[in-house]
């Protein structure tokens, strides 16, 4: 009980400040709203830091995912009755944060399950989810900005290539850190990864790329980690 408050009282102090810094920033600020909404999205993105390192036990760490679902949800459906509610979050149709908070959350509770309660390894988690979240958001924002070549529907080839970049960098960075394979199998799976990821980016719609890359990611990482002796050998 005692890990789930301490646990959960981070979360809650994190989303508080860092929603009501957000908001004070959109309304002092000309931010435009494509970066705000990626704002929020590191902010969704990052409180997988706390999921992972504020609680010491799997089943817990997942249980609470579901838990933010449970009390967030009413809350949000409240102040979706409200035009301006929709305004300030950048809503590109009534209901978006509020089913993205529960495809997020969701996705967040089955790679907790899978990779550390499974495999384990807490420390795959954050690649998983960072391979699609950091990925993604280059994704947008460079494609937004300096996409020109149009490859599928309003998707971009300068968008897509950010995306592979991004993932790569990213789960190269984490694994290397971990340091449970060899930098060849490192560098083999951090490859593989991104352009699995940037493949499925590219084809889903409707922002269920949240749950197709995460999952993507981890059916290509977890075979090859334990290739590598990474994972379940030991």
């Amino acid at each position: 009980m005692k890990e789930f408050l301490i646990g959960f009282a981070i979360l809650c102090a994190y989303f508080i400040v860092c929603a009501t810094t957000a908001l004070i920033l959109r309304k002092t600020v000309h931010i435009p709203d494509e970066v705000f909404r990626k704002i929020l999205h590191f902010i969704l993105l990052s409180s997988l830091f706390i999921f992972v390192f504020a609680f010491k036990t799997w089943w817990i760490s997942a249980l609470t995912c579901g838990l933010i679902i449970i009390l967030a949800y009413p809350v949000l459906f409240f102040f979706e009755r409200f035009k301006s509610f929709s305004s300030v979050m950048t809503e590109r149709k009534q209901g978006e944060i509020r089913l993205s908070l529960i495809v997020v959350f969701l996705t967040f509770a089955a790679v907790i399950g899978l990779c550390w309660g499974l495999f384990r390894d807490k420390v795959i988690v954050l690649a998983v989810i960072f391979a699609w979240g950091y990925g993604d958001a280059a994704a947008a924002l460079i494609g937004s900005k300096f996409g020109k070549r149009k490859i599928y529907r309003k998707k971009t080839l300068e968008g897509t290539l950010a995306m592979a970049v991004t993932a790569f960098v990213t789960v190269f960075l984490i694994l290397i850190l971990h340091g449970i394979v060899p930098w060849y199998g490192t560098l083999v799976t951090s490859i593989l990864v991104a352009a699995a990821v940037a493949v499925v980016e590219l084809f889903t719609h409707d922002g269920f790329d949240t749950v197709t890359c995460p999952l993507t990611a981890l059916v290509v990482m977890i075979p090859l980690l334990y290739a590598f002796g990474g994972i379940l050998n030991g």
